[in-house]
């Protein structure tokens, strides 16, 4: 039902639109010729420039984001609690409306939240005791926190899909749809395999990470300076 707490209608909402479909129709002829987003390439701007162009469209990734993250926070919180012991502040990096960050401040009450998004995504960010909205890019610069949920201290948490190459479990065909779902939308994103979650990390500077596996289409992991 669109009501319960783990409906995925807003999901379903989103990927259903006109302005998310379109690009499926461009993908063949983004990849071959432009090499832009199969997204720029039905709109003439990627998917951020759209969203906040268009307030409705960017009221649809808001909430198709919170129920996700409704769903896969809560299995973090629930199954891998530890991640987030004597941390705090943390900032979630691309936090949206900040539903995350909500569910996050609710069962480890030791967290002072940093919602950090682009202004049209925190500007209709309700008001939550414990969360504090800040508004910026995330390509130019990152409040300085204990932890930041995807610095010279602390850690990187990214709560992500794993491919595991060679492996399935009930969650694999889902990651595999969100790769399709990120190459479509997105210019480079994409699911990774450990491997290539390796690259990123020592790209980025860190030293050593961990994989925590829990029993959701997500992953936990931990990056460390």
């Amino acid at each position: 039902m669109k009501s319960g707490g783990n409906s995925i209608a807003a999901l379903v909402l989103l990927e259903s639109s006109h302005a998310v479909l379109a690009p499926w129709h461009r993908l063949s002829k983004s990849a071959l010729i432009s090499g832009a987003s199969a997204f720029d390439a039905a709109h003439g701007e990627d998917l951020w420039q759209y969203a906040a162009a268009n307030p409705s469209h960017s009221k649809l990734i808001n909430d198709a984001m919170a129920c996700c993250a409704r769903v896969d926070i809560s299995a973090v919180t629930n199954q891998y609690p530890e991640a987030f012991k004597g941390i705090s502040p943390l900032v979630d990096v691309g936090g949206g409306d900040g539903t995350a960050l909500q569910i996050l401040v609710k069962a480890c009450l030791w967290i002072h939240g940093i919602n950090f998004d682009l202004t049209h995504a925190v500007s209709v960010a309700p008001q939550c005791q414990g969360i504090e909205h800040v508004q910026g890019n995330m390509f130019e610069i990152v409040p300085k926190a204990d932890a930041a949920f995807l610095m010279d201290t602390g850690k990187v948490i990214i709560a992500e899909a794993v491919i595991d190459e060679g492996e399935e479990d009930k969650n694999m065909d889902v990651r595999l749809a969100l790769d399709m779902v990120m190459l479509v939308h997105t210019e480079k994103g994409k699911e990774r395999t450990i491997a290539e979650w390796e690259y990123v990390v020592n790209a980025a500077g860190f030293t050593r990470f961990t994989v925590k596996r829990i029993q959701a289409t997500i992953s936990v992991i931990e990056a460390y300076p």
